[in-house]
């Protein structure tokens, strides 16, 4: 049975019905994992919001003046003009919403322990990975992990 509240116990379901933990051993593996994950989510996150700094800075020409139609730029963009640290961007962004979806995932086990984990080593990650950006890109901040 799946527990709806949170519980304190070594005895947890993650995400499959095969990564069960029945002793101290597995737990604590199963905690660690959870931390590493979590940290790994922020690095990928900061990878990602560097690529899309990369790929915003590489076009530096200004914009074309407005035509007298007022259309200043075409609806669709013509082929080739999407760089190769967009693409990463758009790429990162979908494995790291994917991450982040686990996460949550994680956390809906209601078990104290992998709770504290997750929130713990995205913190940590957070803090190593990320905090040192001095806020360039504080529109993308958004402390959900599976936004």
């Amino acid at each position: 049975m799946m527990h709806m509240t949170f519980y304190w116990g070594i005895k947890a379901t993650i995400l499959f019905d095969f990564w069960k933990t029945d002793s101290w051993l597995s737990y604590i593996i199963t905690l660690i994992a959870c931390f590493l994950f979590s940290a790994f989510y922020q690095y990928l996150e900061n990878r990602r919001l560097q690529f899309k700094s990369l790929s915003s800075s590489s076009v530096n020409s200004p914009p074309p003046p407005p035509s007298s139609s007022g259309v200043s730029a075409p609806l669709i963009p013509k082929p080739g003009t999407r760089s190769v640290a967009k693409t990463a961007s758009v790429l990162l962004f979908g494995v790291n919403a994917a991450i982040g979806y686990l996460l949550m995932l994680a956390v809906m086990s209601f078990n104290g322990g992998v709770f504290i984990a997750i929130v713990v080593g995205l913190t940590v990650g957070y803090l190593v990975f990320r905090s040192d950006d001095g806020g360039a890109d504080s529109a993308a901040e958004n402390p959900c992990a599976c936004a």
